[in-house]
């Protein structure tokens, strides 16, 4: 049995989702940023992390890949060498470039030092407003991010999608908008908060 490491209502979710998308079984272990319980898992003390057997993987896109590889069978992943170039690239682009907003801006309103924060809210709009833009481009006319198939990639994107709503940045874009709404309403996402907040 797979164990999702993390704290309930943050980037965890990207594993959950994927191994409830999966069906596959796993227990939530419970732990926070920068906690001793999390240094086990992770040098840096960040989440989430993801145990099977001796392997310990951590960042949340990396372990969907992982996830999504390891059960090919399943269509979570990439099934030809092509394939798995484009999945990386759509994984790459969310965490180097759609996430780095979100996260700046909780950053200095939440996590940083009093004294350390500035007001990021117009950068990280900008930053946001044409990320969404170049995400817009990329779909075209494609339901998800890899064509007709729900996958790996659409996990971590979706999850952008969900903190962006969240974190009240306003989506500039209806075809990314119906995106965000068709990903975040699968049914496997429900039962993942579901289980979190049972751990919570």
């Amino acid at each position: 049995m797979y164990q999702a490491v993390g704290s309930p209502g943050s980037r965890l979710t990207r594993v959950t989702w994927m191994l409830e998308e999966l069906g596959e079984p796993y227990e939530i272990v419970k732990a926070k940023q920068h906690s001793e319980v999390m240094y086990r898992y992770n040098p840096s003390g960040k989440i989430p992390a993801l145990v099977d057997g001796d392997l310990v993987l951590t960042d949340s896109a990396a372990i969907c890949f992982y996830l999504g590889d390891k059960h090919a069978d399943k269509g979570l992943g990439p099934n030809t060498v092509e394939e798995r170039g484009l999945m990386n690239s759509w994984l790459f682009f969310a965490q180097a470039e759609l996430e780095p907003p979100l996260w700046n801006k909780l950053k200095h309103r939440l996590i940083l030092p009093e004294e350390l924060r500035v007001d990021v809210g117009p950068w990280t709009k900008m930053e946001f407003d044409r990320e969404i833009a170049t995400l817009e481009k990329r779909l075209g006319d494609k339901p998800y991010a890899m064509g007709e198939r729900f996958t790996a990639a659409d996990v971590i994107i979706g999850h952008c999608g969900q903190w962006a709503g969240g974190a009240k940045f306003d989506i500039a874009s209806d075809k990314v908008k119906a995106y965000f709404e068709r990903v975040l309403s699968r049914p496997a996402l429900a039962r993942a908060k579901k289980r979190e907040a049972e751990a919570a």
